[in-house]
């Protein structure tokens, strides 16, 4: 791979099966599963180096996988998109993640069933080491704690900029608080930065993991409500671009990747969130988490850049 350009991710791999049933059961019940599409790979880092390929951007994933069917679909969907897989490690007998997400059509809810793999820790050997100083950018999800916090200490001491998913938080807050610290660039969702800086005012929260380490973009995501950025000591609001959605599955994840992608190209984060913004609007006209990820020219046609 071209490590020199590369968004580098490391986090939660999964095969997503969306199953739409007649109605949502009873506590042992049952009901009638109308369809099932397997066709979509799932997890926050996974989504995000899609949606960044897509977009142009060069991209790899570390990861280990079981070398089970799941794990091969897994794989088969990162080339699908152009996503590097070479640092993708098999490990025989394992078990890869998988989530089955019940869809009841007379609501549009999800319920979710994932299963979380068991699979050992990514041991950082000299080749992945390697990767991560070399990467233009590190992109981490905090799914797999161990993982992502090995991981962001190599890049901060190679130099490499990290970008953090504030979507998964661990029990312990002083490990939250560790891993947002090795941020330099930090974008949450709508829950994230309340519960791990214990503040209930936006301003205040962001602002306290805007001073944890030094930071170069500190955003939280809001859904239809667009995101907010800490930008010059004051809060950005970001509206939501107006679609036709039908349905939200991976617009975080999109909005992760879209932004790295341009961050790359200029830091100016106004610009960096418009794009963003707009590729996860356009991803929600379509069901599933990557079916719907646009084309660059869509992306800079909606955000008008």
């Amino acid at each position: 791979m071209d490590r020199s350009t590369t968004i580098l991710g490391i986090g939660h791999c999964c095969q997503d099966f969306i199953c739409t049933v007649e109605a949502y059961p009873p506590e042992d019940g049952s009901t009638h599963i109308l369809s099932i599409d397997d066709s979509q790979g799932g997890g926050a880092v996974a989504t995000a180096l899609c949606a960044a390929s897509r977009l142009g951007a060069s991209c790899c994933v570390m990861a280990n996988l079981g070398d089970d069917a799941a794990g091969d679909r897994i794989l088969w969907g990162f080339r699908s998109f152009g996503v590097d897989a070479s640092l993708v490690r098999r490990v025989a007998g394992g078990r890869s993640s998988t989530s089955y997400v019940m869809v009841d059509p007379a609501n549009g809810s999800r319920t979710k069933f994932p299963y979380r793999d068991a699979l050992p820790p990514i041991p950082f050997d000299g080749e992945q080491r390697r990767a991560i100083a070399e990467a233009a950018v590190l992109h981490l999800d905090g799914t797999q704690y161990d993982n992502a916090l090995r991981a962001a200490e190599i890049a901060k001491a190679a130099g490499t900029p990290v970008s953090l998913d504030g979507c998964s938080r661990q029990g312990d807050n002083a490990k939250n608080l560790r891993l947002a610290e090795l941020a330099d660039v930090l974008i949450m969702n709508a829950v994230y930065p309340f519960a791990v800086s214990g503040r209930d005012d936006l301003e205040g929260a962001l602002h306290f993991m805007a001073g944890l380490g030094e930071k170069r973009a500190v955003v939280m995501t809001a859904g239809k409500d667009g995101s907010y950025a800490l930008i010059e000591g004051k809060v950005l609001h970001i509206p939501a671009f107006p679609v036709n959605a039908v349905d939200t599955t991976g617009a975080g994840d999109v909005f992760h990747g879209a932004f790295l992608v341009k961050w790359l190209e200029t830091e100016d984060v106004r610009a960096c969130l418009r794009f963003a913004s707009a590729a996860a609007a356009l991803k929600c006209e379509k069901p599933g988490g990557r079916a719907g990820i646009p084309t660059r020219g869509r992306a800079e046609t909606l955000a008008g850049c």
